[in-house]
């Protein structure tokens, strides 16, 4: 709206707001009819968490559940597979400690001469 006189960009801001639903003119009324500003640019997208691979959750999943050596796996496999997934990405200190117990009891097995553990 740079090429338009004061009067110009005053009147198509209250066509838009005219054109507006309830439910959005009660927003515009909560900044302030003179506060608001119909041109202004869209905020970013939400921030798309990614892992230190530059993956997200989803490209992980399908990678590992291609990968996995369940050629049959059930939903409460791939909801664990997911829960882990979503919990290294946050950071989170509960999957960090499943984490750490799982490396931890492998290496425990392997030195005691124990297969891995058939579940």
């Amino acid at each position: 709206m740079d090429n338009f006189t004061p009067e110009e960009i005053a009147a198509r801001k209250k066509a838009i707001y005219d054109a507006m639903g309830k439910r959005s003119k009660r927003q515009i009324d909560k900044v302030g009819y003179e506060n608001w500003d119909p041109t202004q640019t869209p905020k970013d997208p939400i921030e798309i968490r990614t892992d230190d691979t530059k993956r997200t959750s989803q490209q992980l999943i399908q990678l590992f559940l291609q990968q996995s050596s369940h050629d049959d796996y059930s939903n409460s496999f791939a909801q664990g597979a997911l829960e882990m997934c979503l919990g290294i990405i946050n950071k989170e200190e509960k999957i960090r400690g499943m984490y750490e117990f799982t490396k931890w009891y492998m290496e425990l097995l392997k030195r005691e001469g124990h297969d891995d553990p058939a579940f």
